[in-house]
């Protein structure tokens, strides 16, 4: 990991303002920092490693290119990061079945239609990423930022536009369909799980 003097006593704001006036290495600081929960968070809605990379490079690369909209929460990008992702995790989930889609309606030998890309999710958090790809956008934001990331709901109302009673009527729905939708997962599931939802 990169490292500078004093790096570790800041929050994002200043590498942030470095960034976008052009200093790369305080970009690479901020990806540095941030790019282990960003992949975390991806995989988590993905369930798949090389899916997971493909969005964590796609948020820094939104990050930067839209940087000057970008709004940091309590001083970090991370907030940001992490709602992007779940956009782009959207927009990649819409795209895989749109193409599967495409793919059940051709005429195929019976030997060409195994979907290769089935078998890349695993079992280990399939469900996990099953129930949070059924939330709608707003409520995915939401529970990213609040329950899979432990930002308070007032920030993250904030970044979401929404005033914090409304948040938190948001997210008491959003637990309860997760909870509906996982009924029997257990604490042991990576992640946050329903045990999580209280």
């Amino acid at each position: 990991m990169r490292t500078l003097l004093g790096v570790d006593d800041v929050d994002d704001t200043a590498l942030w303002q470095r960034s976008t006036a052009g200093d790369g290495e305080a970009f690479a600081l901020l990806f540095d920092r941030h790019h282990a929960r960003v992949h975390r968070h991806a995989h988590r809605l993905t369930a798949d490693r090389h899916d997971a990379e493909d969005l964590t490079a796609g948020a820094f690369l939104e990050l930067w290119r839209c940087r000057d909209r970008v709004r940091l929460v309590d001083g970090s990008v991370l907030p940001w990061l992490l709602v992007t992702t779940s956009n782009l995790a959207r927009n990649h989930a819409r795209g895989l079945r749109r193409y599967r889609d495409f793919l059940s309606r051709l005429d195929r030998e019976p030997a060409t239609t195994h979907d290769v890309a089935a078998d890349e999710w695993t079992d280990l958090d399939e469900p996990w990423a099953g129930a949070l790809a059924q939330l709608s956008a707003a409520d995915l934001r939401l529970v990213t930022l609040v329950l899979l990331e432990d930002h308070p709901l007032a920030s993250a109302a904030s970044l979401l536009g929404l005033t914090p009673q409304a948040a938190k009527s948001r997210l008491h729905r959003a637990r309860q369909r997760l909870r509906a939708l996982l009924p029997d997962r257990h604490p042991s599931t990576p992640a946050r799980t329903p045990g999580d939802l209280r």
